[in-house]
């Protein structure tokens, strides 16, 4: 069927460290490989805030926004997989199947993840918009790769659902795919914001004993026990390593999950392990950051150092079956969801975030 480019509003991020503003945008028609997909919700994330701080390129504008689920709209040529009227949540890695990680059956670590080829413009201007994470939600309609949508079971609340689009995924993952928590393990997470919290939920839907939550701020303390931590430490009056090491029979946890992206945080993560025990990063640091720790204690200690990137999740995989944990009511997602917004609201959202008196904004259309 014929289709027109179409209009929209969508929030732009025109300079660094300017206000976001909402402005009218075109989103093409989708081109082979491609899908229109009406966005019903997406969180506010941090990742969009270092966007907007020109932090992570300068490619302004910015059409901003990524952890988002809605329904597709209509797809360009050779896609199979979702179909208009699917309700389907957006990952900003679509895998491409062809090259060395895919191809060794290990698809999470996808090297070369795809966008959508077409660029939304401004209206007013003609000029291309840079989505973020190749998402681009913060609109009413973006354009996508066919491969960044996952489709889901459809009984799921949409704001929800959104926010498996990146932070919560990144924490979840982070513990089950990246950390290996089973059953009987003891968790540390260092850093209870969204990830970290999340990272406490999956720690707990894994079966583990102890999840120790470490943070410096009590608020988010206590949240992080509504999420299943079982013990907590404000690491501002209590040095978490040896905090860890005792709630762990002396001896450091199994698994600890640094959420912080920090030389600092990482080092309490390094110690605060168990021997032969694994270190998660999933904080995202920033390229100035330098670590040093003596070497003969990386070799003596065993064990293994990991990054997690995105929760090592493959969204065809993880997405569904977290929505199902959730449907069953075995995962609460609904509680990382503070406040709902609309469009509008992006900007006062920021500085909420900023002052850390949110878990997640998620913008509702």
């Amino acid at each position: 069927m014929e289709h027109m480019a179409q209009e929209v509003r969508g929030v732009i991020a025109a300079g660094k460290d300017e206000p976001v503003r909402v402005e009218t945008i075109v989103v093409p028609d989708p081109g082979p490989g491609e899908a229109v997909v009406q966005v019903q919700a997406c969180g506010v994330c941090h990742t969009d805030l270092h966007y907007k701080q020109g932090a992570i390129s300068d490619d302004f504008p910015f059409l901003l926004g990524h952890e988002a689920a809605g329904i597709v709209e209509s797809v360009g040529d050779g896609v199979t997989d979702v179909a208009p009227g699917d309700f389907v949540i957006l990952n900003w890695r679509a895998v491409c199947g062809q090259c060395r990680a895919c191809l060794r059956g290990r698809p999470w670590y996808c090297f070369d993840t795809h966008n959508a080829k077409q660029k939304m413009t401004l209206a007013a201007t003609g000029q291309e918009l840079s989505p973020a994470l190749g998402i681009g939600a913060f609109a009413e309609k973006t354009l996508v790769a066919a491969g960044q949508c996952t489709k889901v079971d459809p009984a799921v609340s949409p704001q929800v659902a959104g926010l498996l689009g990146c932070g919560v995924m990144a924490g979840i993952g982070a513990a089950i795919n990246t950390g290996n928590v089973g059953r009987g393990d003891s968790v540390a997470v260092i850093g209870c914001g969204g990830v970290g919290d999340a990272a406490i939920a999956g720690s707990r839907l894994a079966g583990a004993s102890k999840i120790v939550a470490v943070d410096i701020d009590d608020r988010k303390l206590e949240k992080a026990r509504e999420m299943g931590a079982t013990h907590t430490v404000n690491s501002r009056e209590t040095d978490p390593v040896e905090a860890i090491r005792e709630l762990t029979g002396g001896f450091g946890a199994d698994v600890v999950i640094e959420a912080v992206g920090r030389p600092e945080t990482y080092q309490q993560a390094f110690y605060a392990r168990d021997l032969a025990g694994t270190v998660v990063l999933v904080g995202v640091p920033t390229p100035e950051m330098k670590l040093e720790l003596p070497l003969l204690d990386v070799f003596g200690r065993g064990g293994a150092l990991k990054s997690s990137w995105y929760g090592d999740c493959l969204p065809s995989r993880d997405f569904p079956m977290l929505i199902d944990l959730h449907l069953q009511g075995r995962l609460d997602l609904g509680a990382f969801v503070t406040e709902t917004i609309a469009l509008t609201d992006v900007e006062k959202a920021f500085e909420r975030m900023h002052h850390g008196d949110v878990l997640r904004s998620v913008v509702v259309f």
